[in-house]
């Protein structure tokens, strides 16, 4: 129980309701410097559990834990989610009787506070620790009888074109993959000057109830020492001594250049026992450890090696280097919808409740500690601040939208009128329920299937990355 509460419970209030704070923070923070009052501040929706009041502020954790929201005085646009406000605010504190930009303004800031916490976690991690060395295109290994191998790509093919994207990225290459899985990929390659055109099969597997795609070919990132940093609990690499720090020096006898060379011969060989020789201090060490399945039914080691080496940063490239990522994350998301839209993905794969963040949160939390965590909180804070704006009614977008609406019709003596908004209201309070009973109700099939797959492991369940 203690282990679950550790894993599971713990990282899901923390990424959770961190995101969830900072949103309404935001909101709160805009508000406030207008002298707008703030009625609740309320980490949740539905029935108050615990709280305090300062000033004319209840500040409150709510019983359902699917978002959050600031009452605005005067503001009765959501009172069938956020009930009903006090009747006896002073004109000078209503949220309803303020310029218009306020307004925009105090809806905006809620989002945009997401989307800063997504842009500063990366800025900060750039500058503390630099950022990733990126590997030029070049392939390195194909796996044998992979798709890869048998669309004809080979060890020192450079990639100029994967799906349209000229000179792409590992990063874009790996995230287009992990999309498509069991789909068509088409890409152009360099070989000895001469351009030519593949296509291949993406292979595809399971990871947390969830079919991603993976390449079967990996990048030339030049002759690196293999340094393990973590081990899985459970699994063969910590039941046969493997600790974090050691370094593989080769396995099965073949010397180990890079932790890629590595990764794809334990990935080759998951059905046999393979021979690690490990250096430790003075020590050498020849140690032994088969494969076995995960909570996924994937044979690994249960091994995870050091991140690849990172390059000092000032703060431009920092900044640059935070913007690029979080624009690579939407793109990767943007597609992703289109897929659904398009038939070519499952809904099932794409959304996620608060089941899959708690998940999600714990295979962070059990690979790499506070700073997985933390990562996941700037992924979810982007994917928060962007859904917010959303022109849904109910959601910031939507009152934006109204209020622009508002603002268009002002010049021609028209205004949208009380039981206009009201209704329309109504239409995004139902669609967002809905919404929230699908995501649940997936969630909870999606996280069943996994409890119930081959070997019944239980949860909670990690994912160890070899």
């Amino acid at each position: 129980m203690i282990h679950v509460i550790l894993t599971w419970v713990l990282p899901f209030i923390a990424v959770l309701g961190a995101a969830v704070i900072l949103h309404e923070f935001g909101h709160f923070l805009v508000a406030k410097l207008f002298k707008i009052r703030v009625e609740t501040f309320s980490v949740g929706f539905g029935p108050r559990l615990i709280g305090r009041k300062w000033g004319t502020t209840d500040y409150r954790i709510s019983a359902i834990p699917l978002g959050g929201y600031v009452k605005l005085g005067g503001d009765e646009s959501n009172a069938p989610i956020e009930g009903e406000g006090a009747s006896d605010i002073p004109a000078c504190e209503r949220f309803d009787l303020r310029p218009r930009y306020q307004r925009v303004l105090v809806a905006l800031a809620g989002p945009v506070m997401n989307i800063l916490t997504a842009l500063a976690i990366p800025f900060a991690a750039a500058l503390m620790y630099g950022v990733p060395s990126m590997p030029a295109p070049v392939v390195s290994l194909v796996r044998q009888g992979g798709s890869a191998d048998q669309a004809g790509l080979k060890p020192g093919d450079r990639i100029i074109s994967f799906e349209g994207t000229q000179n792409p990225t590992w990063n874009y290459i790996t995230g287009k993959a992990f999309l498509r899985p069991g789909q068509e990929a088409h890409m152009e390659v360099e070989r000895d000057g001469k351009r030519l055109p593949l296509t291949l099969k993406v292979p595809k597997r399971t990871d947390g109830g969830n079919e991603i795609g993976e390449l079967d070919f990996q990048p030339d990132s030049g002759a690196l020492p293999v340094i393990v940093d973590s081990v899985t609990p459970n699994m063969p690499a910590q039941e046969v001594g493997l600790r974090p720090g050691d370094q593989i020096v080769a396995v099965d006898g073949q010397l180990a250049h890079s932790r890629t060379q590595v990764t794809q011969y334990i990935q080759d060989h998951r059905e046999t026992a393979i021979r690690l020789t490990v250096v430790r201090g003075d020590a050498r060490l020849e140690l032994t450890a088969k494969p076995k399945p995960d909570e996924s039914n994937v044979p690994r080691l249960g091994l995870r090696f050091a991140l690849e080496p990172r390059e000092p940063a000032g703060p431009i490239r920092a900044a640059s280097f935070a913007v690029g990522q979080n624009v690579e994350i939407m793109r990767l998301a943007a597609d992703a919808l289109g897929q659904v839209f398009k038939g070519q993905r499952s809904v099932r794969d794409t959304l996620q409740g608060p089941i899959g963040i708690a998940r999600e949160s714990s295979r962070a939390v059990t690979e790499l500690g506070w700073a997985g965590l933390i990562m996941m909180l700037s992924f979810l804070s982007l994917n928060l601040g962007v859904f917010n704006l959303l022109p849904i009614p109910v959601l910031d977008g939507g009152a934006i939208f109204l209020l622009l609406i508002e603002g268009a019709l002002a010049p021609v003596g028209l205004k949208l009128s009380l039981s206009v908004r009201e209704r329309i209201q109504q239409v995004g309070f139902v669609l967002v329920i809905l919404l929230m009973v699908f995501v649940l109700t997936n969630d909870a099939l999606k996280q069943i299937s996994i409890w119930r797959g081959p070997g019944n492991i239980a949860p909670p369940a990690t994912t160890p990355a070899k």
